[in-house]
């Protein structure tokens, strides 16, 4: 499967789009996680683990969605649009949700 964030690929031509296909995922993280966040923050550094929670539930998204594109008979999407938002009390959820046209490429 081809992904892209753009609407067409250099070098292969739409032949079909067979419509849009989306894949969500919401992952909680945990207190211990969110402590040694705070303290990250508190002293300017970069947050390892909330990078890898976020990384984890891109790519469950996007496995989704290309796994409802290739039940279409797509090769590719197209036009992807990666959204994440924090839910839950306090933000102590992470939601990412992808969009995109499934398409047949040649």
């Amino acid at each position: 499967m081809i992904l892209s964030t753009t609407p067409t690929f250099e070098g292969h031509r739409i032949t079909k789009y067979l419509g849009l296909v989306t894949g969500e995922t919401i992952i909680g993280a945990n207190f211990i996680r969110d402590f040694f966040a705070n303290i990250t923050d508190v002293l300017g550094g970069r947050s390892g683990s909330y990078e890898k929670v976020l990384g984890k539930a891109k790519k469950i998204a996007l496995q989704e969605m290309s796994e409802q594109a290739q039940e279409l008979g797509a090769n590719a999407i197209v036009s992807i649009d990666l959204d994440y938002e924090t839910i839950g009390e306090s933000g102590s959820m992470l939601m990412v949700s992808a969009s995109g046209t499934a398409v047949i490429v040649e």
